[in-house]
């Protein structure tokens, strides 16, 4: 239930502080959080995840972070003193850590609690399980030396695991704001208790009801523990994705200070810096090139898995890796300012975004855990005065089980660490959600536009074809183009090589090389002089490539980029370079087809080598030649001319659901 405040400020002073909150439990604990930030003088709007235990604010910007983690501490809760990051990127940082030892320590007390429980389960109902093994137990141990281990091993399962609970419940208790901890208090409580009682001071108790249920109480705090167990490695795996984006980031940079190069941490690097980048470095800021050039993979954060040369000028950004070619880089944007921190915390914050369908849960869980209490209490007052003898023992073990078996966590976690699971595994696979609720609305797509390069096509180039003229023997000529082509630094020049190595037919001796930039290469292999490139190339060196001209532009049409191969003078062969649909795209558009959705692919490329692609994978609708501004425009257009069959299903819904029907409409 996000929680929009009172106070309402001009959009441009607004902005999102994410804070970690310990000691949530369950959704009447993000009601109470919610509630008590919303109250905060210049919030204007809050939204507590439960899974991952944090608190997005929207705020001006004269609300501190000390006024906020003051507001979640007057509700019971609590902000880390040693958390200072107010970015979404910084945050998940520290979530993670802080979640990798909350896992543990979970993992750790589960063992724990399990180890004690499982004699305290075979002692108490070993005869269920095992026929005469009660009769065994009674005639060894006996009844009073059995009642006293199991009051021994479950003292030590609440004393020591099942702690939390006791703690966490009883402040909720005392603040008169019960949570999920206090109705596992209650419940283990009550039932350790009456035990403790028949075990004792058995006289205490009416005759015929001083019976134990250590084995309820123990195995309640097992489960539990359990439960937060799974629910803490779910919200781990989920966040994962969020992990592995600001991994991206090194931590240092080389910087420039005068004459000397010094490696600084990047919170000391400043606008306007000059950093160096080495071959196989990731990017950690933001910058422009102003010195060398390089071929750099930018997939983490385009999608685009082709490397895109950066030469002087050119912009880089965080996260990326410079695969080759040495450069300098002028810092211009550092920290959260960067494209990596932003896409960070759009995902961060899609991941903790609630869905519609979460309102009617929160509201519904926030007042449920009271309910259950009432519920217990009113169970056990009506089985002591109504029920049949003996009446005590049958009105605890009914009220104990109200409160356990009236677990609200599994509606309270359903949805958001849903929305987690399904957000962090698509950041994985390099699909990025802006809003949880985007997931929601997926069901009533009615269109899917496609990128071509890198999602529907491999992302790099292959070798396609190799056409050998008269005279010449094509593992010759992949040998001789391969010896040349390695020591290019193009994406090229990478297939080329990596086609040779498919066909293993090795590399000759080089001992001269020499790229020409927008031409190809020249060089000797083997003592005899070959160039590999375009076709202004051949006309330089005066081959003849005339024979291979009609295939040339065959290829060109296919979506192909041709290359000549010349050795010695001669026109040895043909050569067709191209990005590979991936195996799985035309699976993929062939399932989405069946479901009724209409498919679409968006490019820069060039019309006929976007015909081609599409053509291969089954796809009708192609918008080629647009430029990356141009893409919004494009989706909108996509949009407004399938929009048609998803209004009529709105209002088709909308007849019978009318509530639904206007959130379809949105």
């Amino acid at each position: 239930m996000s929680v929009v405040a009172r106070h309402e400020l001009p959009a441009d002073t607004e902005e999102v502080i994410v804070l970690p909150v310990e000691g949530m439990s369950c959704a009447s604990c993000v009601g109470r959080v919610e509630r008590a930030l919303a109250a905060v003088p210049g919030v204007v709007g809050v939204n507590v995840n439960l899974p991952a235990r944090a608190a997005y604010v929207t705020a001006g910007a004269e609300v501190s972070r000390a006024a906020l983690a003051g507001a979640v501490a007057q509700a019971g809760y609590r902000v880390p003193a040693s958390d200072d990051a107010g970015d979404a990127g910084d945050a998940t940082q520290v979530w993670t850590d802080r979640g990798a030892a909350e896992r543990a320590a979970l993992k750790r007390a589960t063992w724990i609690a399990a180890l004690l429980t499982l004699p305290v389960v075979v002692l108490a109902m070993g005869g269920h399980l095992v026929p005469g093994l009660d009769r065994w137990i009674a005639g060894t141990l006996g009844a009073t030396t059995s009642a006293f281990v199991q009051l021994g091993l479950t003292t030590l399962v609440l004393a020591w695991p099942g702690a939390r609970f006791f703690r966490l419940g009883g402040a909720a208790l005392l603040r008169g704001a019960p949570d999920m901890n206090a109705l596992v208090a209650l419940g283990a409580g009550a039932a350790y208790a009456y035990s403790a009682v028949a075990t004792l001071a058995p006289g205490i108790l009416p005759a015929g009801t001083a019976h134990v249920y250590f084995e309820a109480a123990a195995v309640i705090v097992t489960l539990i523990l359990l439960g937060r167990f799974l629910e803490a490695q779910a919200t781990g795996r989920a966040s994962e994705a969020v992990r592995k984006l600001v991994a991206l980031q090194p931590h240092a940079a080389r910087v420039r200070r005068g004459v000397r190069v010094v490696d600084l941490p990047l919170g000391a690097v400043q606008v306007g810096d000059v950093i160096e980048l080495r071959p196989g470095e990731r990017v950690p800021v933001d910058g422009t090139v102003i010195e060398g050039a390089g071929h750099f993979d930018e997939s983490a954060m385009t999608g685009e898995s082709m490397p895109v040369r950066r030469d002087v000028g050119d912009p880089v950004v965080a996260g990326t890796l410079n695969q080759n070619g040495a450069l300098a880089v002028r810092v211009a944007r550092v920290g959260s300012d960067t494209a990596l921190s932003q896409i960070v915390r759009m995902v961060a914050e899609a991941q903790g975004a609630k869905l519609p369908v979460q309102a009617l849960v929160d509201r519904v869980t926030m007042w449920f855990v009271p309910a259950v209490i009432a519920a217990a209490l009113l169970t056990f007052g009506v089985w002591l005065a109504f029920g049949p003898d003996p009446a005590l023992r049958y009105a605890l073990v009914n009220a104990v089980a109200v409160m356990i078996v009236a677990c609200p966590c599994a509606m309270g976690l359903a949805t958001p660490i849903s929305i987690m699971v399904g957000i962090g595994r698509a950041a994985e696979t390099g699909m990025l959600f802006r809003k949880g609720d985007a997931l929601q609305r997926l069901s009533a797509v009615r269109v899917v536009a496609f990128d071509k390069t890198g999602t529907l096509t491999q992302g790099k180039p292959v070798l396609t074809d190799l056409i050998p003229a008269a005279g010449f023997a094509r593992a010759e000529v992949l040998r001789a183009m391969a010896t040349a082509e390695a020591r290019s630094e193009h994406p090229i020049a990478h297939a080329i090589v990596a086609a040779a190595e498919d066909e293993g037919v090795g590399t000759g001796a080089l001992t001269e090389f020499e790229a020409v930039a927008g031409f190809g290469v020249r060089a000797v292999v083997d003592g005899t002089e070959m160039c590999v490139g375009a076709g202004r190339l051949m006309a330089k060196v005066e081959a003849d490539v005339s024979d291979f001209a009609e295939t040339a532009a065959r290829f060109a049409d296919e979506g192909k980029t041709p290359l000549y191969v010349a050795i010695a003078g001669r026109a040895a062969a043909l050569a067709a370079v191209a990005d590979a649909v991936k195996p799985s795209a035309w699976a993929a558009v062939s399932r989405l087809h069946a479901a009724g959705i209409a498919v679409a692919m968006v490019t820069g490329d060039r019309q006929a080598t976007a015909q081609v692609i599409a053509g291969q994978l089954g796809i009708r609708i192609v918008v080629a030649q647009v430029p990356p501004g141009g893409k919004v425009a494009a989706v909108e257009d996509l949009r407004q001319a399938h929009g048609g069959t998803y209004a009529a299903y709105a209002a088709k819904v909308g007849r019978f659901l009318p509530g639904v029907g206007r959130l379809a409409a949105r």
